[in-house]
């Protein structure tokens, strides 16, 4: 508990991930509620409120970086206001468009999204020392699955027992709320040495988005993938069984694991490379379908990749925050979190070919192959830079070690 105390001491952290939690609530709402008013209300398929998720998925990762480079340009509160804005017009008005206006007003709502995700672990990063940072992120990743728990959940008792039409209007008041919460917070997007220096120059995109930092990138999208799938692969598998009356108690399981993964993550001493966190996550869900023939066989199996899932997201983040200089922190975790979107949004629909195609055990064997596969592709970037480190770190010990030359007498 001794990191948890350090950093959850620090000035700001508390009230920043309090807030974190309750403003992520109605975004993870939104992919639920959407596609319950394009079946219900709009009367079409499932593959058309896909693609009204797919929308603003897309739109989502092109605009992440962009609203990122424009956090480190402008600060944040410019930002808050010109997404919680993009957000009030399209949820007030989303209720009332066609499918065939939805679709293009979805894109435009994911390119101005709120950046919750993004601007919560740049916060995180100013607020917290290097040495700090991952029970810090911890915190954030278990808040994440928090947040993952209660939004849908909620999402589909409003659409049950209110309508679907009204819970759309709820969940944009919500975003909004957490809008102006977070410009009212407007936590530190630098910490107060890099603020004190004033203005930094911007620093050449080729210079700072390094092999290793694509490296990153690329394990959260697989990270994300591997996920995605499961999701999709669990619901096959239940199905399949006879036993979908199971699957909140599965998922549950599997959110629990991935909160006591992250809180053991946050406590230990020592730190995880993503990649390895990575491969270890696609190598514990290959096997997962294996248990498939009854639902507590299933939650079992689920255990050890989901005591991985929030650790893996934390260090990721962690890493982004140490590589990226803090003048164009923004715009990495922009495109950290548009990596994010983009292995949730390719994991889920491949996790369903790959079942449409074979059979649900092969959901999760695909994708945690892709998994293991992405980490050990990028394994020899994350070597080439250890050892460089190590060699820096030995020059730099035996230079301290030199005697200091005296100091000429005078005569």
């Amino acid at each position: 508990m001794k990191p948890y105390r350090a950093a959850l001491a620090l000035p700001g952290l508390r009230s920043l991930l309090l807030v974190a939690v309750l403003a992520r609530v109605p975004l993870t709402a939104t992919g639920v509620t959407l596609t319950f008013y394009v079946v219900q209300d709009l009367g079409r398929g499932y593959g058309a409120a896909g693609l009204v998720g797919a929308a603003i998925t897309v739109g989502a990762a092109v605009g992440g970086p962009l609203l990122g480079r424009l956090v480190d340009r402008r600060g944040l509160r410019p930002v808050l206001v010109l997404t919680t804005v993009a957000e009030a017009a399209f949820w007030s008005t989303a209720p009332m468009l066609s499918y065939y206006l939805l679709l293009p007003a979805a894109f435009l709502a994911g390119l101005l999204a709120l950046p919750i995700f993004s601007v919560i672990r740049q916060s995180i990063a100013a607020l917290v020392p290097a040495e700090k940072r991952r029970p810090a992120y911890a915190l954030d990743s278990m808040s994440v699955e928090l947040s993952f728990m209660i939004g849908p959940a909620l999402a589909t008792v409003g659409v049950t027992t209110i309508s679907a039409r009204l819970t759309l209007y709820l969940v944009g008041a919500g975003i909004v709320v957490a809008g102006v919460a977070l410009w009212l917070l407007n936590p530190a997007v630098r910490s107060a040495a890099e603020a004190s220096t004033g203005p930094q120059p911007r620093v050449a995109r080729r210079q700072w988005l390094t092999s290793r930092l694509v490296a990153v990138f690329a394990v959260s999208a697989a990270a994300t993938l591997v996920l995605g799938g499961t999701d999709v692969a669990v619901i096959a598998v239940l199905r399949e069984n006879g036993d979908v009356g199971f699957t909140g108690a599965v998922l549950s399981i599997w959110a629990v694991a991935s909160l006591v993964g992250g809180f053991t993550y946050g406590a230990v001493h020592r730190s995880f490379s993503p990649v390895a966190l990575v491969g270890a996550l696609g190598l514990c869900t290959i096997p997962v379908g294996l248990g498939g023939a009854h639902w507590w066989l299933l939650c079992l199996a689920l255990i050890p990749a989901g005591l991985l899932c929030a650790p893996t997201i934390a260090a990721t983040s962690d890493a982004v925050s140490r590589l990226a200089p803090a003048s164009v922190r923004g715009e990495a975790m922009g495109m950290h979190g548009s990596a994010v979107t983009v292995g949730i949004a390719v994991g889920a629909p491949l996790a369903g070919a790959v079942i449409d195609a074979s059979a649900p055990l092969w959901g999760f064997a695909v994708t945690g192959a892709i998994g293991a596969l992405v980490a050990l592709v990028v394994l020899p970037i994350e070597l080439r830079h250890r050892r460089a480190d190590v060699a820096a770190t030995a020059a730099r010990d035996g230079d301290e070690r030199l005697p200091t030359p005296l100091a000429p007498t005078v005569s």
